[in-house]
């Protein structure tokens, strides 16, 4: 892991979304985790499934470090959001884990200011992000607003509420 100080900080921030993600889904059942509660059809494990391929393994591995394997796969994959019949949710759970561990491992002794190896300018044409720190910064949005909708979806699926305002 690094040792930079911001570096630290900015996957302290990460980890708390990251916690906040497996924690609303505690408890829910393989048949809870594939239900589709909106209408766009994804489900939570869908979702999970998203950001440990398309957000953590993506920013991390393929656009961070350059890692040619990484990058050589993501033209053969199918959608993200889409898990296979027989995938249980505990295993999408656990790819997550996985993914969140070998993300950390990415930043091993990468200072913040460090450039990036990759960029999909066939997705995203020019670069908008230029550093780890900036990587992080997106990767903590992203997983921020999604971990909000897994708040919802777990509402609407048994009532049951991260936060509960009283």
């Amino acid at each position: 892991m690094s040792t930079a100080p911001e570096v630290l900080k900015l996957l302290s921030v990460l980890n708390g979304q990251r916690r906040h993600v497996l924690g609303i889904l505690d408890g829910l059942d393989d048949e809870g985790l594939a239900r589709p509660v909106l209408p766009s059809g994804w489900s939570c494990a869908g979702l999970v499934q998203h950001l440990a391929l398309d957000v953590e393994r993506f920013w991390f591995r393929a656009v961070l470090l350059g890692d040619p394997d990484v990058i050589a796969a993501l033209g053969d994959e199918e959608d993200a959001w889409r898990v296979r019949p027989g995938t249980s949710g505990s295993d999408v759970l656990d790819r997550y884990r996985e993914e969140t561990a070998l993300s950390d491992a990415a930043v091993t002794d990468v200072d913040a200011d460090a450039p990036l190896a990759w960029w999909p300018h066939d997705l995203f044409g020019d670069p908008h992000l230029h550093t780890l720190r900036d990587v992080l910064l997106h990767v903590i949005t992203e997983t921020a607003c999604h971990a909000g909708h897994l708040d919802a979806a777990r509402e609407l699926i048994d009532g049951r509420r991260w936060m509960i305002l009283t």
